[in-house]
């Protein structure tokens, strides 16, 4: 996945799609490629690494600075099937197909299957290439347009793509599910894109393509049919109501907010095609591990940084209560200092959003010397810590510009919830209907992060009323406590006001002396944790100092909001999940506090987006 821009038009096409290309660099990516049709042949030239590569290439063959007119495809790769690499990136071709590609198909392992068997060859080692041959098989009795909705029917997944035909050199066809398409209608020209900012400076001229939907463009116009039946769906260009910028940010004013809007997406392509279709497992290969070496492990140590070992503290409540397997949480900057004990029937876990993460990655190497076997929670393919590690889990949230994490932790949240439904299955301590119950949540976790989202104002408001206070206290029982201390985390990495998480129950002993009129505190309480009568006496003894208080909760609750000054509620799901639904107010009220306080939220002072020195 990442950037895709294709261009129809009298214009320089190769010129234009290589400035798009750019426009998308943002994003973060490994890879870069073009396809364009010549002679009646098509041709690709890709590159691992920047697009500067690409364009070196192209110069090399003549092609710099030279008219090309035409229909052309680009991409910009950011890995999840395959490392970076030139036989990896896109555009993938197979006979007089090419295409690219943004997304995740569920089930290519059969389809590749199936392919082989008519022959087809593979050369890398993405999902996508998948999709390329199966057009080609249907298109050996069907037309383009036919044979694309053909293939369509057969896959399952996640999927935005160009595709250009050999034998129809003035065609691109785009087609859309659940990974954003639009088109850019300009003046005797057209544009395809994952992003509007690829062709904002060409015409803010846009039509967003739904889900289901195949988009045909031509030098002419276009035209948009429904992928099933083949009827055609009536789009008119809507106007852009913002320029380059704001393109990038998908409208949004700051990449943190964009990317906590991505979060449901994030979440459904971390979980999407690790469930079995029953529901009755999760998919191991996709951990680097089996059952039969899950019931081996007897002790789980868990190391991270920062927001990372925030989501490694839900991990171990998630580990210990679903699979009753003793699990470790250690910061790796201490972990790797304390000579630490290390036996061989445990399962070393390090989390990195980067996979660089100097201090990880260090304690990570320490682990594999010593013998243990090794599992890496990490959002980059072909990092250090994906190389490092004896197995990899790849969290798929896609690029975070935002310097404060947001995407990552809810990934990672969502990666250790599947981790730990596996070590019970194979354990042996969770029915099959638990089982189920548990996996729905999971699929549900995506609707319900949009549904607090749709409500995001309401933490603008709170905001407004707390955002010269200079000090904060979050406090949560149980799993509550990693997501307290992760609200902490970011309010005081966006707006620099001093906030401490703490697990509520340890208020009395020391944070209580700081509580004063001029100290918040907002208090984590998910309505299934048994703990309410606590919470409630926590809370008395905050307003008791005439402190205000604050209160994130999964249900209405009369008493709780008459002791509240300000009240959010969130989706009710199970215990663990409620947890990460309970992170998101927390983001937004750091983000709108962060702004009204004008701070830059997307690149706070002093930090940086990965750290990788000591």
């Amino acid at each position: 996945m990442c950037g895709i821009i294709g261009y129809i038009g009298p214009g320089n096409a190769l010129s234009i799609v290589i400035d798009g290309l750019k426009r998308l660099e943002y994003r973060g990516y490994d890879s870069a490629g073009v396809a364009f049709i010549e002679d009646g042949s098509v041709k690709t030239v890709r590159s691992a690494g920047k697009i500067s590569r690409l364009e070196g290439l192209l110069d090399e063959e003549g092609r710099g600075g030279k008219k090309f007119s035409g229909a052309v495809i680009g991409h910009t790769r950011w890995a999840t099937h395959g490392g970076p690499s030139e036989k990896n990136a896109h555009p993938h071709k197979s006979g007089s197909i090419v295409l690219v590609h943004n997304g995740i198909i569920e089930n290519y392992q059969q389809l590749k299957k199936k392919l082989k068997a008519e022959g087809f060859e593979f050369s890398s080692e993405t999902d996508t290439e998948v999709i390329c041959h199966l057009i080609n098989l249907h298109c050996r009795q069907k037309p383009f347009e036919e044979a694309v909705r053909a293939a369509m029917a057969e896959l399952k997944g996640a999927y935005a793509l160009a595709i250009m035909h050999e034998s129809e050199p003035d065609k691109i066809i785009g087609v859309k599910k659940d990974s954003p398409l639009v088109l850019g209608a300009g003046e005797g020209e057209f544009f395809i894109s994952s992003d509007a900012s690829a062709f904002v400076a060409h015409t803010n001229n846009a039509i967003f393509l739904d889900d289901g939907e195949m988009a045909v463009v031509t030098p002419e116009g276009f035209k948009v049919i429904q992928i099933a039946n083949g009827r055609p769906s009536s789009k008119k260009p809507s106007v852009l109501p913002y320029g380059q910028g704001m393109a990038e940010k998908g409208g949004h004013k700051h990449f943190m907010l964009k990317e906590i809007h991505e979060q449901p997406r994030a979440v459904a392509d971390t979980i999407r095609g690790r469930l079995d279709p029953g529901g009755q497992d999760v998919n191991l290969e996709e951990f680097g591990l089996t059952a039969e070496q899950l019931r081996e492990v007897q002790k789980v140590i868990i190391i991270a940084c920062g927001t990372s070992w925030h989501a490694g503290l839900a991990g171990k409540y998630m580990i210990e209560q679903m699979a009753r397997v003793p699990a470790e949480v250690d910061i790796a900057s201490e972990f790797r200092y304390r000579e630490p004990v290390l036996k061989g029937d445990e399962l070393f876990i390090a989390i990195t959003q980067s996979g660089e993460t100097a201090d990880t990655l260090a304690a990570l190497k320490l682990a594999r010397k010593s013998g243990v076997r090794t599992l890496a929670i990490t959002n980059v393919t072909g990092s250090a810590a994906a190389r490092e590690a004896g197995s990899v889990f790849f969290t798929r949230g896609g690029p975070e510009i935002g310097v404060a994490s947001t995407k990552t932790f809810m990934t990672q949240m969502a990666g250790l919830y599947l981790l730990a439904m596996a070590f019970a299955r194979a354990k042996g301590c969770m029915p099959a209907d638990r089982f189920k119950g548990l996996a729905q949540d999971l699929i549900e976790l995506p609707a319900k992060i949009e549904a607090v989202l749709s409500r995001k104002h309401e933490m603008e408001t709170m905001a407004r009323g707390y955002f010269k206070k200079e000090h904060f206290l979050f406090l949560g029982r149980g799993i509550d406590y990693p997501v307290a201390l992760e609200g902490a985390l970011k309010l005081k990495e966006i707006s620099y006001i001093h906030a401490e998480g703490y697990a509520a129950g340890e208020m009395k002993h020391g944070p209580i002396a700081l509580i004063d009129e001029d100290m918040p505190a907002l208090f984590l309480l998910p309505s299934n944790s048994g703990l309410k009568e606590k919470i409630l006496s926590n809370m008395e003894e905050v307003r008791s100092r005439n402190a205000r208080v604050l209160l994130v909760t999964d249900g209405e609750d009369k008493e709780l909001e008459a002791v509240s000054n300000g009240f959010f509620v969130v989706p009710a799901s199970n215990r663990f999940l409620g947890a990460a639904l309970m992170a998101v107010p927390l983001q937004l009220l750091a983000y709108y506090i962060g702004v009204l306080r004008g701070c830059d939220v997307d690149q706070p002072r002093n930090l940086a987006k990965s750290v990788t020195v000591e």
